[in-house]
């Protein structure tokens, strides 16, 4: 089948940390047989303003047109502003990029789009999906529901993407209900969660950490950025105090734009994976962890608490239970051989979509 994938999010020439969930998704579509083409639009800026948040990093100088795990993308520009004071402007924008798109496929044209993220690559892929008559999927993952859909100037915009796409995915069970609150039709909303796609050489199975109790160094890996506030990096950093107070030498270690391997790298290395966040859709890098055989603690947040022991899934932010979850995952023992859910690997999640996809064109 042919399909066009369009999202905000796709890793760029200078940044490939940039919405990898998106690209293993496309990848995956392709080892199924799928002519699959990417559209990212951009935002027009400048380099300075790529600090404002992690994922603009390599936006502002990003190439129109390049390639990415064999898979040719096309990043067209459009107008926008900081919190989005002027939806109109922006959408107009967006949909400005059709003849260039056009231009760019040339007498190719899909016959399925997916759309992940809403906002505003739901507004252009759903102006496609209609000037070509074909059905369109949308994705969605953490900000469209949790922040779009209640957002003073975008919630319109988005809830109106949200009931428009002939079929929708939420990645996690929470946010196909947030979905079905905003006027999404249950009928028409599958959860598929996104697949992990750490490569053969990393993987690892929990073993029991071999640490001398509280006298010991452990490594903590934060798997985030932490100038991205919904991440919550000072929690984290109080958890870890609250260890280096019982008597651990504690490491810290962040994640920002470093490459795939170097992010699976440190997770082999990590004692344990803390997540402190104030919302997410999944999330993927807890599920990466443990294939790395790296234990997770985490806030319950996204969809940990369908496959974490339950001690290792806090539910108040405090960071002395955090601290207390991590002590619990260095003593655990594994002798349960326990393992991340095989609903988590690339072909169950795309059994799901082939079947998702058969549905629309038939």
């Amino acid at each position: 089948m042919r399909i066009l994938l369009v999202s905000l999010l796709y890793p760029l020439p200078t940044n490939a940390a940039r919405g990898t969930f998106v690209a293993d998704h496309a990848l995956a579509l392709k080892k199924n047989g799928h002519d699959v083409r990417v559209i990212n639009p951009l935002p027009r800026m400048m380099k300075y303003q790529e600090a404002r948040r992690s994922t603009l990093t390599g936006v502002a100088k990003a190439p129109k047109q390049f390639e990415h795990g064999d898979i040719e993308v096309l990043a067209p520009r459009y107008t926008a502003f900081p919190d989005h004071p002027w939806p109109s402007i922006t959408k107009w924008s967006v949909r400005r990029s059709t003849k260039s798109i056009e231009s760019w496929l040339k007498d190719w044209r899909p016959e399925a789009i997916i759309c992940h993220t809403l906002w505003p690559a739901g507004v252009l892929a759903q102006h496609l999906a209609q000037r070509w008559q074909v059905p369109w999927t949308g994705v969605v993952h953490g900000w469209d529901v949790d922040v779009g859909l209640e957002h003073e100037s975008v919630a319109a915009s988005v809830k109106s993407s949200l009931c428009a796409a002939d079929h929708m995915v939420a990645v996690s069970k929470r946010l196909a209900e947030r979905c079905i609150e905003f006027g999404r039709s249950p009928d028409a909303i599958s959860v598929i969660p996104c697949h992990v796609a750490v490569e053969e050489e990393w993987l690892k199975p929990m073993l029991p950490s071999r640490k001398r109790w509280r006298k010991s160094n452990i490594d903590v890996l934060f798997p985030s950025d932490p100038r991205r506030p919904e991440k919550n990096h000072l929690l984290a950093l109080k958890a870890c105090e609250a260890l280096e107070g019982r008597g651990w030498i504690v490491g810290v270690t962040t994640l920002k734009q470093q490459p795939r391997p170097i992010v699976w790298d440190r997770m082999l290395v990590a004692d344990v994976t803390l997540i402190t966040s104030k919302r997410e859709s999944g999330p993927l890098v807890a599920k990466e962890s443990m294939v790395c055989g790296t234990p997770v603690v985490s806030l319950d947040v996204g969809d940990v608490s369908e496959y974490l022991p339950p001690w290792a899934v806090v539910e108040k932010a405090d960071h002395e239970l955090l601290a207390d979850a991590c002590e619990e995952a260095l003593k655990a023992r594994w002798e349960d051989g326990f393992a991340l859910p095989e609903a988590y690997g690339e072909e169950a999640v795309m059994l799901q979509w082939n079947a998702v996809l058969e549905g629309l064109v038939e």
